[in-house]
């Protein structure tokens, strides 16, 4: 074979696998998308399913809702990943796209309590069910097909690209609604424009489709077909370990995650006590930088090692997170909120931007998608999901510095992970003939 051939072929595999991750991550970006969207319309179309009692609790209500979402990841993380496993990483994509797509349109085409009656807060309550699933079974099959289908040498590099799109579909959300706002009146928003983030969601999702069923398959028959494939007693028989290495990863990683994202709004809110407009207008720009900062982070992970980011990742982020609390919380510069937010989340990125690739490279194949998506939903909900609520009931308690410590313990707890982290090279499954570095 010639040289030229040889390039070629080289160029056509890599063209091939860029689309393959572009394919992947379109997916993601449309899930967290409309997941993020329901967050950020709540307030315009609470009194449309809960017309009962004053605005908080309609809020309160809705809010109740999106935490079902959150509840029913574990549920979508153990379908999804039986169905990667069992079925193919590509069938367990598209139809989390297709129930995706269905949960968004439903949202967006639901009739009101003034119509239905009390079946439309239980219709919602089915959508979101039905979105949550869908979430909870992302992660792990995405996080498995990108590390299976990145060029050996840069799967930290592409596997960064995840939460690009997780990050980015929150961003968009925020973006879309936005816009919604300048351009209608507030009664519009809250008679019939809180549906269109909704219905632009369901559309992108079918854009994700098309991009998910031209995907190849990275599961080879042999592994779909191995006894105990996608199953829990297969994991629990014989990766035990690993399984609860990625629950301690995850449990620190997701809990420090929302804590500087999600939770920081409403932390500099009520306790740096800046303005809600400043406040929308920094996270922006914290956001979109978070979000460019995944490659180079992923890209360093393949010069210096996995296991040894992870563990400078568990280190800083266990010294660091009482100190940056107190500093933003007695923050009064918008310029230096953003700068002491953006140093949290540099250190947060040694984690998100190689989190699925870690968690993927310690399992075998007939296993690697429900174990990582398993374990990941898991940790998710009950750290993760919880932690502004955690947050919030610690300030009204009057104790809201026990908040930082409680992040701190589960950060040491991922720290201590890291340093139990099998050695990939010797023992990572993805790695077996090559020579990336530990």
């Amino acid at each position: 074979m010639s040289t030229m051939t040889l390039t070629a072929e080289q160029h056509a595999d890599r063209r091939r696998r860029i689309w393959a991750i572009v394919g992947s991550s379109s997916g993601n970006l449309v899930e967290w998308y409309d997941f993020y969207a329901y967050a950020f319309t709540a307030l315009y179309f609470a009194h449309a399913f809960f017309p009962a009692g004053n605005q908080t609790t309609q809020l309160l209500q809705t809010a109740a809702v999106f935490a079902i979402g959150f509840l029913m990841r574990p549920i979508g993380g153990y379908i999804f990943g039986t169905i990667a496993d069992r079925y193919g990483r590509k069938t367990s994509m598209v139809t989390s796209i297709l129930m995706m797509c269905g949960g968004s349109l439903a949202i967006g085409l639901l009739p009101t309590h003034d119509t239905i009656g009390v079946a439309a807060p239980i219709l919602l309550l089915l959508a979101r069910m039905v979105q949550g699933l869908s979430v909870g079974g992302e992660y792990g099959t995405t996080a498995t097909y990108m590390s299976e289908v990145s060029l050996p040498g840069k799967r930290g590099f592409y596997a960064s690209f995840q939460y690009v799109t997780l990050i980015g579909g929150q961003l968009l959300a925020s973006l879309v609604v936005l816009v919604v706002q300048l351009s209608m009146t507030d009664a519009e928003l809250r008679a019939w424009g809180w549906r269109i983030p909704f219905l632009i969601g369901a559309l992108c999702a079918i854009v994700a489709l098309y991009l998910r069923m031209s995907l190849h398959e990275t599961s080879s028959e042999k592994s779909r077909s191995q006894e105990g494939a996608g199953t829990l007693r297969n994991i629990f028989t014989h990766h035990l370990k690993p399984f609860l290495l990625v629950l301690g990863y995850t449990a620190g990683g997701s809990l420090i995650f929302y804590t500087f994202t999600t939770y920081m709004q409403k932390y500099l809110v009520n306790s740096a006590h800046m303005d809600h407009r400043t406040v929308n207008i920094v996270m922006s720009a914290v956001l979109f930088t978070y979000m460019i900062m995944q490659p180079p982070f992923g890209a360093l992970s393949d010069r210096i090692g996995r296991r040894t980011q992870m563990r400078i990742f568990g280190l800083l982020a266990t010294l660091c997170v009482v100190p940056l609390m107190y500093a933003i919380g007695g923050v009064t510069s918008p310029y230096m909120a953003y700068v002491l937010i953006v140093l949290a989340l540099a250190i947060v990125s040694l984690y998100t931007s190689i989190s699925g690739v870690v968690k993927a490279e310690m399992f075998p194949p007939e296993v690697r998608a429900l174990s990582v998506g398993f374990a990941y939903a898991i940790a998710n909900a009950l750290f993760g999901g919880s932690a502004e609520y955690v947050a919030l009931w610690f300030k009204d308690h009057g104790i809201e510095s026990s908040f930082f410590w409680y992040v701190t313990i589960l950060c040491g707890i991922a720290f201590f992970a890291a340093i139990l982290m099998p050695d990939p090279k010797v023992k990572g499954y993805l790695h077996g003939h090559e020579s990336d570095p530990d």
